[in-house]
């Protein structure tokens, strides 16, 4: 039996779009009926119509193929803005929004013949306050945030793949309890011009897919480099990477199960042709974790200021909490974080040493149970102060899953700046972990407790 278009992965879809063998439509039809069959539990979207995807899809085949994205839709997360549908930034404050033109990373998707498929649900203004989205592996935990319902769109496969945005950990973290790929660029790789504001630093644009060579096709047009999309993605050409573990100095925070397979995943990657790094988290790297926070809630005060000023009253508790913790802290506080993380920055070598990636935990374990909580970035917050490139990518079943069976993942990591090392290594280690996947025979039926 042919596997539903929906199904299969964007490279493919944008292949067969290019011969003729499908058109945008019938790939936009296919999404829209796992979509009509699954939103109704999952809950991703903020804002979705059927009829202006298809008008979207059928306007993209009458016109001159555009880009290598041409036919293929997204989602948007609901902070980003978007000037065909409206942006509410995850709060009331913002109901029926409608900004005038579309932020520089849909723009660019566009440019490259993608339409936006709708809007995914945000944590209130991106922040840790969770919206309705439901993890699909199980609809009773939660799908992480602040992007949830981008990682819980694309692991339902209601869209090849879809933007999000992180100021700790949210991409890498929803990422990684709904199963799924996701990458977050170094520093100032990918443009942020039409995104809802918290952190002039640290705020920035990621990708969610199924695949590394899918989010790969999407991030090679964010950051102006389409060499991105060619790089070996099948792990049978170049150089083994060389990968170092560390766990931070926090491992105590996270499951058994996540070290487990964190070690699991190490061994197996040497096993099969990874070159060894000695890696050693220098313990002045500790103070990264309370820097990353409070760099973080200083710019949110001051980014929410207004929100805060005059329309307090629409904002949830756990917000006024956080933004009143940013106005609390002195200028000499937030001074101190930022020169923590400049003279870590200048050491970046004495972390990765040989390494030309790190493996670390993407997450303390698999998502929470309850919707109340998007879960704990603290695994998340040294690597994206730093301006580290990072792509979580999902664990093999048979190289550890959490106790209740959900998804695991861990995260690679880069040094600043060397996002194309980092996608030639995720290529490899990808392959090689499908290896484990095509070859694991579970001697019972799988625990993991998918929603029909």
């Amino acid at each position: 039996m042919r596997e539903p278009l929906h199904r299969l992965p964007a490279t493919k879809l944008a292949q067969m779009i290019a011969i003729g063998e499908a058109s945008p439509e019938t790939v936009t039809r296919s999404y829209i009926d796992a979509i009509r069959e699954r939103e109704h539990e999952v809950q991703a979207f903020a804002w979705f119509d059927a009829d202006h995807a298809l008008a979207a899809a059928r306007m993209l085949h009458l016109v001159s193929r555009r880009g290598h994205l041409h036919g293929l839709p997204f989602a948007v997360k609901d902070n980003i803005d978007t000037s065909e549908m409206p942006t509410g930034y995850g709060s009331t404050i913002y109901d029926g929004h409608r900004p005038d033109i579309d932020a520089i990373c849909v723009a660019q998707l566009k440019g490259a013949g993608a339409f936006v498929l709708g809007k995914t649900v945000s944590a209130e203004l991106a922040n840790f306050t969770p919206g309705p989205t439901r993890n699909p592996h199980n609809p009773a935990h939660t799908p992480g945030g602040s992007s949830s319902g981008s990682a819980a769109a694309v692991a339902a496969h209601f869209t090849p793949f879809a933007l999000g945005t992180q100021t700790a950990g949210s991409v890498i973290r929803p990422a990684a309890y709904c199963g799924v790929v996701g990458y977050k660029p170094s520093q100032g790789v990918a443009p942020r011009a039409g995104i809802k504001q918290n952190s002039d630093l640290l705020d920035e644009v990621g990708v969610f897919a199924r695949s590394v060579e899918d989010a790969a096709l999407a991030a090679s047009v964010l950051a102006a480099k389409p060499a991105w999309k060619d790089l070996p993605h099948d792990g049978q050409r170049g150089a083994s990477p060389i990968i170092g573990l560390v766990p931070t100095s926090q491992a105590n925070a996270a499951a058994p199960s996540m070290l487990a397979a964190l070690d699991s995943v190490y061994r197996h990657l040497v096993q099969r042709g990874a070159r060894r790094a000695e890696v050693t988290w220098p313990r002045v790297y500790d103070g990264l974790f309370t820097a990353q926070r409070n760099v973080q809630v200083f710019e949110t005060a001051r980014a929410l200021a207004p929100e805060y000023s005059y329309r307090r009253g629409q904002l949830s508790g756990r917000l006024i909490e956080l933004i009143e913790q940013g106005r609390g802290l002195s200028i000499d506080e937030y001074q101190a974080a930022l020169q923590l993380r400049r003279a870590c920055i200048a050491a970046i070598d004495s972390l990765f040493g040989a390494a030309d990636v790190i493996i670390t935990p993407s997450a303390p374990g698999e998502a929470p149970k309850g919707i109340g909580s998007t879960g704990d970035p603290v695994f998340n917050r040294p690597w994206h102060l730093l301006g580290c490139p990072m792509m979580n990518l999902p664990v093999p079943a048979s190289l550890g899953h959490g106790e209740s069976g959900l998804p695991l993942g861990v995260s690679l990591v880069g040094r600043p700046g060397e996002d194309a090392r980092l996608w030639a290594a995720a290529g490899w280690i990808e392959n090689k972990l499908r290896v484990a996947t095509e070859s694991y025979v579970p001697r019972v039926a799988e625990p993991l407790a998918v929603a029909r």
